[in-house]
């Protein structure tokens, strides 16, 4: 991966509650990542996991509200997937061992060092673009990767063979416009039609039909393309 390359396809919270640390951080981390959200306590930080759904979460542990290890654990009864951060002081080595048990990625010392910040960081990066299956669309709408269905909340979206194969098409690359060439090929790539931009037209139609609005959009004179933010 190049570390120079803005990497928008993994958020980061981070909550703490010591605003010049937050700030830091917060610059810090947007000089490499698009989505970063700040949270200044446990509770906030809580209710920023449940809209954003980012990928991985930085946390102090001793907050306002609701601290880092009672935020954690709220969150790991809902999932074991998002990747999670603690920062401490040195003297808070007891709580560190109770932070390990609810299934950490690793703990940072503070004060912070930033490039060993950014390292681990980055490794997570690797980590989870070689293993995320789920790609949100909005906040309840998301595309399983390893099953090829979408789904909305506990429903699944119905689609049809060739839609599937549009929307897989459109995913494999967020933000990246598609002509209609190439997406009329990768559908009918075992037939001998002749393309058609009618044909394409018409699947983008349905397909927009069953997703939140301008999630699929045309990027005048080249193509179509998935829109995450």
């Amino acid at each position: 991966m190049k570390t120079d390359e803005i990497i928008e396809d993994i958020s980061i919270l981070i909550v703490e509650d010591e605003t010049q640390l937050r700030e830091y951080l917060q610059e810090y981390l947007s000089i490499f990542f698009k989505k970063v959200y700040v949270a200044k306590c446990g509770h906030d930080g809580y209710l920023q996991y449940l809209e954003k759904k980012p990928d991985i979460i930085i946390s102090d542990i001793n907050m306002p509200n609701l601290n880092g290890l009672e935020m954690v654990k709220r969150i790991r009864d809902r999932d074991e997937e998002t990747e999670i951060i603690i920062i401490s002081a040195h003297s808070e080595e007891e709580k560190l061992l109770k932070a390990i048990e609810l299934k950490l990625v690793t703990y940072l010392i503070k004060p912070i060092n930033s490039l060993k910040l950014k390292e681990r960081l980055f490794e997570l990066v690797e980590k989870l673009r070689s293993s995320k299956k789920r790609i949100y669309l909005s906040n309840n709408i998301f595309w399983d990767k390893s099953s090829y269905t979408l789904w909305n909340s506990e429903k699944q979206i119905s689609l049809k063979e060739k839609e599937i194969m549009l929307f897989k098409l459109l995913c494999s690359k967020a933000n990246h416009a598609f002509t209609a060439e190439s997406i009329f090929y990768h559908i009918y790539k075992d037939s001998d039609k002749e393309f058609s931009e009618y044909a394409v037209t018409s699947f983008i139609k349905r397909l927009r039909a069953k997703l939140p609005e301008n999630l699929i959009q045309n990027e005048y004179g080249i193509g179509y393309k998935i829109v995450l933010n």
